[in-house]
């Protein structure tokens, strides 16, 4: 009696220590509730068992179960006081039925007992506490064999394991309350940042540009060279404004040169300045950009442009903050914040050898890249209402901007950026009659978007420039580069029809495209204004879809 007793101690200690190092192996509650569920079963030899717990709706609902189905689990759903189980949450005492089969208040909800074959089944159910408050039920089933039951060893070994459960529950609780927590925090710290950086005459509340304000703020106080890169249109130079006014500079002269606009020798004589009678021309003594942008900030435009030999002048003056007049051979030392923008690869230049390496790293300290107008799309409505308002007030007009027209700009690709987005608000805005401008009045929709002509007029090899010339029959196609690439047109060319009629080929192939007539012409190897001079030609009626 005594070995068996023991025996049985044992066990149960063995039970507690594997259902102890699940409950602390993971925060999924379900998961460990059911691996609890799975070592009772085996260590002890009980039927079934489960593990309820109270929803937010207050009912008691089985979320996890051995020795029954799924569906049976499904069912397992208790209100306060209702049957066995609902007893148990309401009172917090752990309960024990002998004879499920002779207990009235056992409710069978699961349906997974099979009452009349004639075995004993006992119920034995203890709350899961958290404090004070009883949170759900751990409940099992056991067979009742002819020798006697100690029920009452089984309910507190039960509780111990029930115990665990709530702790563990406590646990999951406050992770989750945490992780709550933390989640409405930075959902209230990003509605605090959304729009916090901003830059005067710069509209941007796209992520890209958030990121492009928050560098700038972070840059501008301090006096590193600042290398701003992006795509030409970008608005590079506004953003060296930018920097230049929240700069303690602010109130010094900020100076502007483009590089690509002058020759090697202007651009020296630009810069540095000149002597009176340096060279033909030199009538007297001129200041350089670098001496008037003395104590302030010098904006060096399309760096990337400038010779080979004026790199080498550039980094000495870079190096040392001097520099000599062009005919002169007195040093004058300046204090100049430098702020460099180009739209080249710098570093394809540099491997090159197109442009100095020791310059590159000169110029590269501070680097800013922005973003493509496609690579943030959320900005072109409010460009387009910027753009639009300068545009009434210049003009004392009162146009707005149809939802469809904004639709559809939002799909363009923008290879000129904002530049080119400004331009065809301003161009769309002139030539529209009525007070609202529509999808049709926009140039693309009549086929007159200069960017797309632009984009196809390099990869076709014209003999004649296009503007000189009457328009090019549709079927003898030039040569062309492959836009989409040799697969393309090989299957376009393998799904045509044979034997068509030029009419018929060119409806064919605006169907192939979605009467997309930029498609259409790529598909054909034609122009956009040769195709649309076939749709002409043919009375072909263009599809909206």
């Amino acid at each position: 009696m005594g070995a068996s007793l023991g025996q049985k101690a044992s066990i149960e200690l063995a039970t507690i220590y594997e259902i102890s190092k699940i409950l602390s192996s993971s925060l999924d509650l379900n998961k460990t509730a059911r691996d609890v569920l799975g070592v009772l079963s085996s260590h002890l030899k009980m039927r079934r068992g489960m593990v309820s717990l109270v929803q937010a709706s207050g009912d008691l609902h089985v979320v996890e179960a051995t020795g029954m189905s799924a569906e049976a689990a499904q069912r397992g759903r208790f209100r306060k006081g209702e049957g066995i189980t609902g007893k148990i949450l309401e009172t917090g005492v752990p309960m024990v039925v002998p004879d499920v089969a002779k207990e009235p208040l056992f409710l069978n909800r699961t349906g997974s007992r099979s009452l009349g074959e004639g075995r004993v089944v006992a119920f034995i159910g203890v709350p899961i506490k958290l404090g004070r408050a009883t949170i759900g039920v751990l409940s099992v089933d056991r067979e009742v064999d002819s020798a006697p039951m100690n029920f009452e060893a089984d309910v507190r070994f039960l509780a111990m394991i029930a115990n665990l459960i709530g702790q563990t529950a406590r646990l999951h609780q406050n992770v989750a309350a945490e992780r709550e927590e933390l989640m409405q925090r930075q959902q209230r710290l990003q509605k605090e940042l959304q729009g916090k950086y901003s830059l005067d005459n710069v509209i941007g509340r796209s992520k890209r540009m958030q990121e492009v304000f928050a560098e700038v703020h972070q840059a501008a106080p301090g006096k590193s060279t600042v290398l701003l890169r992006g795509e030409s249109g970008t608005g590079k130079e506004v953003i060296a404004r930018s920097i230049h006014y929240l700069s303690p500079r602010k109130d010094a002269p900020f100076v502007k040169v483009n590089c690509a606009a002058l020759s090697e020798t202007l651009l020296e004589s630009e810069l540095f300045g000149h002597e009176k009678g340096s060279f033909t021309g030199a009538t007297q003594e001129r200041k350089g950009r670098f001496e008037m942008a003395h104590g302030g900030t010098l904006f060096l435009d399309e760096l990337g442009e400038i010779s080979a030999a004026f790199q080498t002048k550039l980094l000495r003056v870079l190096q040392e903050r001097e520099f000599e007049r062009v005919g002169g051979n007195k040093s004058i030392k300046v204090d100049v914040r430098l702020i460099a923008a180009t739209n080249r690869n710098m570093e394809e230049d540099v491997a090159k050898g197109t442009f100095r390496a020791d310059l590159y790293y000169r110029i590269n300290v501070v680097s800013i890249f922005l973003p493509p107008l496609r690579e943030r799309r959320e900005d072109i409505p409010l460009l387009i209402a910027h753009f639009l308002d300068k545009f009434n007030k210049d003009n004392g007009r009162k146009l707005s901007i149809s939802p469809e027209a904004v639709d559809v700009m939002l799909k363009c690709n923008w290879p000129g950026n904002v530049r080119e987005l400004e331009n065809c608000v301003e161009r769309t805005a002139t030539m529209t009659r009525t007070s609202t401008i529509q999808d049709v009045d926009l140039p693309c929709q009549q086929n007159k978007c200069f960017s797309q002509v632009l984009q196809h007029y390099g990869q076709v090899q014209q003999t004649i420039p296009i503007a000189m010339v009457a328009p090019a029959p549709v079927m003898p196609a030039p040569v062309v580069t492959e836009p989409y690439g040799s697969d393309f047109h090989e299957a376009a060319a393998e799904a045509e029809p044979a034997n068509m009629s030029e009419r018929e080929r060119l409806v064919w192939a605006m169907e192939q495209c979605g009467w997309v007539q930029a498609k259409a012409a790529r598909l054909l190897n034609l122009t956009p204004r040769q195709i649309g001079y076939a749709l002409s030609k043919y009375h072909i009626e263009v599809k909206r879809l």
